[in-house]
């Protein structure tokens, strides 16, 4: 008796925003393609996650096109200011060396959205476009056979996919599977982030404060008195700090963040991340892509994983989307040698960007706090290289997918 085993065109592993959006262009795009995607954790349980992300000008068009955007403003804080600074943890002053304000054309700098409103209006909208979602369950293991990838999920589950993208995160397994090589440091930094409240209104405006052990960044959030924290801070202390008492906690915060908000505390669950940089030696093996943080991890000071991760899922879903169109096989190495080309550069690009802001700001160094403070000063006083360095932070630079630029594929 001959197996029978399901065939489908694209299967996504993992179920984050990176993975829900590249499923979901694909099945939107191309009606009656066949796109599966597995994850441990349906998107129906993502709702109370509180993890929040700057959203900039191109992520908000990608949004718009897939149609889910219009749902999702009512959670976003349109980010109307933002300052940077440059001083000591203990200093009394801290000058404001740069500072960007909303857009010629009105538009915010960007939008802070909670994880867990955006992955369930991707999912909302991926479970509406077609996608066969397979939770909770994941790959397992895949190997070459004959005109696909077969794929073995934990459930015990096996199908045959033409294409298997891997959305499972910066720890990929399908990318160790495959043979992909990476080239991967740590900052000796974690990542520390949290929700926080405070006595008086952000009024929309993020702060960027460089200190000796890192960017610590106060992004706001809806309401007016809440706040996003993006902490980077030497490991150790980092896990102290999490793993302490909330009133120690706070006090360090409060420290960092000085009282022009009045009292501060830390209402969210308090968690630390390594910090690193990892990027994939290619996105591609035999019908395998890599998108988001299996493809690249990067250091969170410029706030761009999130817009980097959009643009590999806009990427791949249309050059698969022209190939299913024009009835070829979607995992060839044409089409996939197309998404290398279109993501390698960018991505070296704005890996290389953080890293180097990274050393360069993350020191007590005299020579070189008097270099980024001098740079930093010229930026703000040019209007010219400001609108370069927004333009950069906006995701503009680089030729775009059609879904980034707002159109459809």
């Amino acid at each position: 008796m001959i197996e029978s085993i399901e065939r489908v065109d694209v299967l996504v592993a993992g179920g984050g925003y990176v993975g829900l959006s590249a499923a979901l262009a694909i099945a939107a795009s191309v009606p009656g393609a066949r796109v599966a995607l597995a994850d441990p954790r349906p998107w129906r349980e993502a709702s109370g996650d509180l993890r929040a992300f700057a959203v900039a000008a191109a992520g908000r068009r990608m949004l718009s096109a897939l149609g889910v955007w219009e749902n999702l403003s009512v959670e976003a804080e349109p980010v109307r200011e933002m300052i940077v600074t440059d001083s000591r943890l203990d200093d009394l002053i801290r000058p404001v060396f740069l500072t960007f304000e909303r857009q010629q054309d009105g538009d915010a700098l960007a939008h802070m959205l909670p994880n867990g409103p955006l992955v369930t209006a991707l999912g909302a909208a991926a479970e509406t476009a077609g996608v066969r979602f397979l939770t909770p369950d994941s790959v397992l293991a895949t190997e070459q056979t004959q005109g696909g990838r077969r794929v073995t999920l934990a459930s015990g589950k096996t199908l045959v996919a033409s294409l298997v993208i891997a959305a499972d995160g910066a720890r990929s397994r399908l990318r160790s599977e495959a043979g992909i090589g990476i080239n991967s440091w740590s900052y000796g930094q974690s990542g520390i982030v949290t929700t926080i409240e405070h006595d008086r209104p952000h009024e929309g405006r993020a702060e960027e404060h460089f200190l000796p052990a890192g960017p610590f960044a106060v992004l706001p959030l809806k309401g007016g008195c809440r706040s996003s924290l993006v902490w980077s801070e030497r490991t150790e202390i980092a896990d102290r700090l999490v793993a302490g008492t909330p009133f120690l906690f706070d006090a360090e915060l409060l420290r960092r963040i000085g009282h022009h908000l009045g009292e501060v505390r830390a209402v969210g669950r308090r968690q630390a991340f390594p910090l690193g940089l990892t990027l994939a030696r290619r996105f591609t093996a035999d019908r395998l892509a890599l998108i988001g943080d299996a493809a690249h991890a990067i250091h969170p000071i410029a706030g761009q994983g999130l817009n980097l991760g959009f643009k590999d899922a806009a990427a791949l879903a249309e050059v698969v989307a022209i190939a299913l169109r024009a009835g070829r096989d979607p995992g060839t190495t044409d089409v996939l040698d197309d998404y290398q080309r279109w993501r390698g550069f960018d991505t070296l690009r704005m890996a290389a960007m953080t890293d180097g802001l990274n050393r360069l700001f993350s020191n007590d160094l005299v020579p070189l706090r008097l270099i980024r403070d001098f740079g930093l000063g010229l930026v703000d006083r040019l209007p010219s290289i400001k609108r370069v360095f927004a333009d950069a932070a906006a995701g503009a630079p680089g030729p775009s997918p059609r879904l980034v630029d707002g159109e459809p594929i």
